[in-house]
């Protein structure tokens, strides 16, 4: 059982007879930024302002933006601290594998390939329905006529454009990593130029009283009009929904062994790009909800509506055209960490280890990029946008979690694990408030982070259930939830008054350990405000891949190899310092008589000693 439990826990080490990464280091800050931004602004800015602004949050949804953006930030330096201590390819996956353990990181990796397939489906399908709104939906009506799916889980019908065009995107990533990181920066410039001319026109337009609409101008079901007609309850709702348009900016932390300076770059093009996505997101709705009434929002295609109801047809296919550029940049950022993450987990040994093959020419990971775009073009052939969308967000969330839960412990990590200290009752209640006055973490301080991290985790899910069970407005539902709320703030004190690791990074999360706790109750929480069908296809997901894992990466990780080659220079050297004491030891003892002859010292002969004895 101990061997088993330890294969589990086993942690990620450099190979000490491990060589260079195969991967090509060509993608600079800017290549970074723009993979950041492209990949998240695409369906969300496009579609989903004016989608939560419709019958959600009204015109808070700006506020739903900001409240969004501010749980992403969290996520975001956390994924920039990682970033910073572990430039390699495969984002949460290694973070994770290097400081938690082997069974924690495939679970991680399992969720984010997920992830990448579904939002490059997603988006597909998004952009397929994108060019049939533009030819009158001929297209799907053709194909839904001819082929119609009656399966329940499935389509209405096979979408073979999402088909061709995620096969031709896996062509171009296959073809090399800087080649479509150009062809990513132009769709972003596109991209960017497009936003900022509907902020320009949408300005031009904007009308301060449809934030005013009085009630009695609203129709039915449409809230108490205002600026928040559905109250904080849409506005908490928009921002659950809002969360899901950030998702994407930690496709920059997949590639820290194909960044030039990933220790530097990762984390500041992972800022940047959240400012900017921000910015964007913030600046579209407010011009949005300013142009037209958020009850006459078309939910589908928000910005040509808004600009054929104020007369600007110009403008309007400038920005439906701007769009489908986006759309594709979207397409491009979200496929492209997909097969690096398949590529870290083959050279883990932890999945099958052809997906690891690096292609001479091309210096990318071949055989992963075409399994990759083989899957996803698959899922957005027979799946519809509603189904993807509803399983995108669960593997991001737990991500997120874990990328936190790890930045807490490595930063209060022991890092001499030599040193003892004394582990009894009273030293241990002394140390919650650092009562004994240790300045670098030892192996009681850094237990007791552990288990506070365990224990806050455990009582974000009691809370998150119980605010799912009792009525807000209920005493016992106030009560009970503002007890756990003093119970998080105590055990974040207690992480917060331990010895810190003085090791020195690139970037360091701020404010640890209050924003890496907000981070896991940020994500616990909105993982709660899913549905029970997305949480039963995520465990059969989960159950398919723990079937690969025990049957395979359990025995083939090559993790047993690094700690054998460990082990064995470990022994060497030990070997080595031996044999050098013991040469050491016969050299001086060959130089003692000519140190002493040489110096005037006569040794008396043998029976001189038994005559004075």
């Amino acid at each position: 059982m101990a061997k088993f439990w330890n294969a589990l826990t086993r942690r990620k080490t450099d190979d000490v007879n491990e060589g260079e990464s195969q991967l090509a280091r060509v993608l600079n800050l800017f290549d970074l930024t723009a993979l950041g931004v492209g990949s998240t602004l695409g369906l969300g800015v496009y579609v989903l302002a004016g989608q939560v602004a419709y019958n959600i949050a009204g015109p808070a949804v700006t506020i739903s933006f900001l409240i969004a953006a501010v749980a992403s930030a969290f996520a975001g330096i956390c994924y920039a601290e990682f970033a910073a201590r572990v430039p390699k390819a495969g984002s949460a996956y290694v973070y994770s594998y290097v400081t938690i353990g082997e069974f924690v990181a495939f679970t991680i990796g399992w969720n984010l390939i997920l992830e990448y397939v579904i939002g490059t489906a997603s988006v597909a399908r998004g952009l397929s329905g994108y060019f049939d709104a533009l030819i009158d939906n001929n297209m799907s009506k053709a194909l839904n006529g001819s082929m119609h799916i009656n399966v329940d889980f499935l389509g209405d019908y096979p979408d073979f454009l999402s088909f061709g065009m995620v096969l031709l995107l896996a062509g171009i990533l296959a073809f090399g990593a800087k080649e479509s990181s150009f062809l990513n920066n132009i769709f972003t410039c596109v991209n960017l130029v497009t936003i900022c001319i509907v902020l320009v026109a949408g300005s031009m337009n904007a009308d301060s009283d449809n934030w005013r609409i009085p009630q009695d101008k609203v129709p039915e079901g449409f809230g108490t009009g205002g600026f928040m007609p559905f109250g904080i309850a849409g506005v908490m709702a928009g921002a659950a929904k809002c969360f899901f348009g950030f998702v994407g900016f930690d496709c920059i932390a997949t590639t820290g062994e194909e960044a030039i300076n990933p220790k530097r770059n990762i984390p500041l093009s992972i800022v940047i790009s959240l400012i900017i996505i921000f910015l964007a997101y913030f600046g579209v709705s407010t011009v949005l909800t300013m142009m037209l009434p958020y009850y006459l929002q078309d939910r589908d295609a928000p910005f040509p509506a808004a600009f054929d109801a104020v007369g600007w047809i110009t403008i309007k296919w400038i920005v439906t055209i701007g769009a489908v550029f986006a759309l594709c940049t979207s397409l491009l950022g979200a496929m492209f960490p997909l097969p690096r993450i398949l590529y870290a987990m083959g050279n883990d040994g932890i999945l099958f280890k052809r997906l690891s093959k690096v292609h001479p020419y091309t210096k990318t990971p071949l055989v992963a990029t075409i399994v990759s775009g083989i899957f996803a073009s698959i899922m957005a052939m027979l799946f519809n946008l509603d189904q993807l969308v509803d399983m995108m967000s669960i593997g991001t969330l737990l991500a997120y979690t874990i990328v936190a839960i790890c930045v807490l412990v490595l930063r209060y990590q022991d890092e001499d694990m030599t040193k003892l200290v004394s582990v009894k009752a009273p030293n241990v209640f002394r140390q919650f408030f650092n009562g004994n006055s240790y300045r670098e973490p030892n192996s009681m301080t850094s237990g007791i982070t552990k288990i506070g991290i365990v224990v806050f985790a455990i009582v974000c899910l009691v809370w998150c259930s119980l605010q799912k069970v009792f009525d807000l407005d209920s005493t016992g539902g106030i009560v009970s939830l503002s007890l756990l709320g003093v119970v998080l703030i105590l055990i974040g004190i207690v992480i917060g008054m331990q010895p810190v690791s003085t090791v020195e990074l690139t970037f360091k999360v701020p404010l640890v350990p209050f924003v890496p706790c907000l981070s896991v109750f940020a994500n616990l929480y909105l993982m709660f405000q899913l549905d029970l069908n997305t949480w039963i296809r995520f465990l059969i997901w989960i159950v398919i891949g723990y079937v690969i894992y025990f049957c395979y990466g359990l025995r083939n990780s090559t993790q047993i190899s690094r700690n054998r080659n460990h082990a064995e220079v470990a022994a060497n050297a030990l070997q080595q310092q031996r044999d050098n004491n013991y040469h050491g030891q016969h050299e001086n003892r060959a130089f003692e008589p000519d140190f002493k002859a040489e110096n005037g010292f006569k040794s008396p002969p043998p029976y001189e000693y038994s005559e004075k004895l």
